[in-house]
């Protein structure tokens, strides 16, 4: 396994599990401590981690077929992605329980970091036409 898959493979546990604990304590803990936009937003950060977990644990197995710097740059852009458009997300949704008076500054990173998860999929989609035979 190349170097790449075991980092890939690594932030992946790791993600997952961030997010099964979030989401766990968003369904136990904090439902009634948010409000209805506060949790939807909760929600929306721990889907989104979720799925972009699951993309770059598929990108450990598709980098056997396409061993490219751009599925390198891919499982980047899921990293940076998840960390800026859920983190963000979770930051603005917990503004209240954390006691950040103003979360104003996160708003514009969680649209740069949907981008940036735009982009690592696109970097999928150019990996296989660029190995298309």
């Amino acid at each position: 396994m190349a170097t790449i898959q075991k980092i890939f493979l690594l932030a992946a546990s790791l993600s997952g599990a961030m997010a099964v604990m979030l989401g766990a304590m968003g369904a136990h803990m904090l439902k009634d401590k948010l409000n209805y936009w506060e949790m939807n937003s909760f929600e929306t950060a721990v889907r989104y981690q979720m799925y972009h977990t699951l993309a770059l644990l598929a990108l450990v197995l598709i980098y056997n077929y396409i061993p490219s710097r751009l599925i390198e740059f891919s499982g980047y852009s899921f990293m940076l992605g998840i960390a800026l458009f859920s983190g963000s997300l979770y930051f603005i949704s917990l503004k209240s329980i954390l006691l950040i008076g103003n979360a104003s500054i996160l708003g514009p990173i969680t649209p740069i970091g949907g981008l940036i998860l735009i982009v690592g999929w696109l970097l999928v989609g150019a990996a296989v036409l660029a190995n298309w035979k």
